[in-house]
C-alpha cells in the first residue's frame, strides 16, 4: 500500500484527536499499532503533540497507559455514542451507571485533558437508542463541569440536538466540536458560544463545499484541527489508513482556504490547542 508523505510543516501543530491504539487493526487484522513508530513519524514533521482518544472502557485505560509514559500524549476519555447502546444492551442501566463511575474516576487522572469523545451518532442509532445517547450525552456534560475538564463533542447527523442539549445543560468552559461536520451558519453559532472548531481529513475533499465554507469562517482564536486517524485520511490518500503524520496536508487546506500561510496557520492551531487543552 502507497502512502503519500508530506513535507514538513514550517512550524509545529498539535493533533487534538486521534486513535492510536486502533491504528493497526486498519492495516494487520487486528494486532496492537506500536504508538512510538507512529508518534516519532509525526514529530518528524512537526505534529509534535497528540491527544489520543479511549472511546470504552479499554481503550480509555489503555490512552491513559500509553500517555504515562509518552511526554508527546494526553488523553481524552468517554463513552462513544455508539458504545453506549452496546453496554446498554448487554449489561443494562447498572452496567451504564458502572461505565459511567469507571469515566468519571479516570477522568481525575492528570494525563487526562478530556471528557469525550461523547455526543450523538444518529447515522448508525435509530428511534430506541437515540434516548440512551442523549442521556449519556448528558451525564458526560455533567462530569466535565465537575472536573473541569474540556468535553470533547462527537456528532454525526445530530446538529441541533447536540447544539440543543449543550445549551439547555449548560456547556462545560471549554468544548471541543471534534471532526466539524457542520456549515457556516452552525460554525458561526459555534463560535459565538466560544466553542472550539475542530477539522479533520474531510476539509481536504473537494466536494465538501459546505465545510470549505465553515473552515474559512471560524475565528482564529477557536480554530482546531485533527486527524481522527485512523479514519478520515486527506487527500491525496483519501481511503487508505490515517496517521498523525499525514496531517501536515489538512494544515496546508485549512491554511489556503483561510488564505494565510503555512506558519500562521499552525501558530493559530498550536496556541488554541494549548488553550483548549492546556500545555504540555
Amino acid at each position: 500500500m502507497t502512502i503519500a508523505s508530506p513535507e514538513a510543516l514550517a512550524a509545529p501543530v498539535i493533533d487534538t484527536h486521534c486513535h492510536l491504539d486502533i491504528h493497526d487493526r486498519h492495516l494487520h487484522g487486528g494486532s496492537m499499532p506500536d504508538p512510538d513508530t507512529l508518534i516519532e513519524m509525526a514529530a518528524a514533521v512537526g505534529v509534535t503533540r497528540i491527544m489520543q482518544i479511549g472511546c470504552d472502557l479499554e481503550s480509555a485505560r489503555l490512552s491513559i497507559q500509553l500517555a504515562k509514559t509518552r511526554p508527546a500524549l494526553v488523553v481524552g476519555v468517554g463513552l462513544h455514542p455508539n458504545e453506549v447502546p452496546r453496554i446498554f444492551e448487554a449489561e443494562g442501566k447498572a452496567g451504564l451507571d458502572l461505565a459511567y463511575e469507571a469515566i468519571e474516576e479516570m477522568v481525575q487522572d492528570e494525563v487526562v485533558r478530556a471528557v469525550g469523545e461523547t455526543g450523538l451518532d444518529y447515522f448508525r442509532s435509530d428511534e430506541t437508542t437515540r434516548p440512551i445517547q442523549q442521556d449519556s450525552f448528558r451525564r458526560h456534560i455533567d462530569i466535565a463541569k465537575k472536573i473541569g475538564k474540556t468535553l470533547v463533542i462527537h456528532d454525526r447527523e445530530s446538529h441541533q440536538d447536540v447544539m440543543d442539549i449543550l445549551i439547555n445543560e449548560g456547556a462545560p468552559d471549554r468544548v471541543i466540536f471534534h471532526c466539524f461536520s457542520g456549515d457556516a451558519a452552525m460554525a458561526k453559532f459555534c463560535a459565538d458560544q466560544g466553542w472550539f472548531i475542530s477539522f479533520a481529513g474531510v476539509v481536504t475533499f473537494k466536494n465538501a463545499t459546505d465545510l470549505h465554507e465553515a473552515a474559512a469562517i471560524v475565528p482564529n482564536d477557536l480554530i482546531l484541527v485533527e486527524t481522527d486517524a485512523p479514519y478520515l485520511t486527506p487527500v491525496p490518500n483519501r481511503g487508505k489508513p490515517n496517521a498523525s503524520y499525514l496531517m501536515p496536508f489538512t494544515v496546508r487546506a485549512l491554511a489556503s482556504l483561510r488564505g494565510v500561510d503555512e506558519s500562521t496557520m499552525a501558530g493559530h492551531l498550536w496556541d488554541n490547542a494549548q488553550r483548549a487543552l492546556g500545555v504540555w
